[in-house]
C-alpha cells in the first residue's frame, strides 16, 4: 500500500447504462471531495470464468483473478455499488468475490481482503433501491475478513434520480450518498494514516 490510503471503487454490473455503475461514479467523485485516492474498477475490463474448483485446480487462477487480487491488495478500501437480483447479489459480483478469495500457488496464503474496509451501496428503480441484495454483500465480505461500515445509501427510483452529466439530481440523495462516502473515508483515514 502507499503511504497515502486509497479506495477501490466497483459497481456489480458491467452493463454501460447500469445504475449502480452511475451511482458508483458518483461516490468517487464524492470519497476524491473528501481528501483521499479513489482507482475506479470496471469489471467488465476483468472478464473471468464461472468459478470452477476443478478449473482453478487444473490451470490456476486465470491472468484477471490475479491483476484483481493485487488491486484489491493495493487499497485500503472498498466501495461497492451491488444491484440486486432476485433479492441478492449479482452474479457477476459474487463471482468476482470468489475468485479474488482463492490463494495463488507459491504465494502466501493471506487473503487480499483482511483488514480491508468496505462500504456499500446499491441503486434500483424499486422502492427499496436494492436494500435486500446488500444484506447478502454484508454478510459474504464480513465472512472474508472485510470490516463493512453500519452506514450504507439504498438509492430508490434511481432511473430518476440522476441528471444528463451523471450526477445526483436531488440534494438529499447527495446527502445520503456523501454521509455513507465520508464515513468510508474518515475510517479508512484513521486506520491507515499515522
Amino acid at each position: 500500500m502507499t503511504d497515502s490510503p486509497r479506495i477501490l471503487a466497483l459497481a456489480g454490473s458491467a452493463r454501460r447504462e447500469s445504475l449502480n455503475r452511475q451511482l458508483a461514479m458518483a461516490a468517487v467523485r464524492a470519497v476524491e471531495a473528501s481528501g483521499l485516492p479513489c482507482t475506479w474498477l470496471d469489471l467488465a475490463d476483468y472478464p473471468l470464468p464461472i468459478y470452477d474448483g476443478d478449473l482453478e485446480e487444473t490451470e490456476g487462477l486465470p491472468a484477471n483473478a490475479v491483476k484483481l487480487k493485487q488491486l484489491v491488495r493495493e487499497h485500503a478500501g472498498l466501495l461497492i455499488a451491488s444491484p440486486e437480483y432476485n433479492s441478492s447479489i449479482s452474479p457477476l459480483l459474487k463471482n468476482v468475490i470468489d475468485w479474488v478469495s482463492r490463494s495463488e500457488a507459491g504465494a502466501p496464503d493471506i487473503s487480499p481482503y483482511h483488514h480491508k474496509v468496505a462500504a456499500l451501496v446499491s441503486a434500483s428503480p424499486g422502492g427499496l433501491g436494492g436494500l435486500r441484495g446488500l444484506v447478502t454483500v454484508r454478510s459474504i465480505l464480513g465472512n472474508i475478513g472485510v470490516t463493512v461500515i453500519p452506514e450504507q445509501y439504498a438509492l430508490r427510483q434511481a432511473h430518476t434520480a440522476f441528471d444528463a452529466d451523471g450526477n445526483l439530481a436531488n440534494e438529499n440523495d447527495r446527502g445520503h450518498l456523501r454521509g455513507v462516502t465520508d464515513s468510508l473515508v474518515r475510517v479508512v483515514s484513521r486506520l491507515y494514516t499515522d
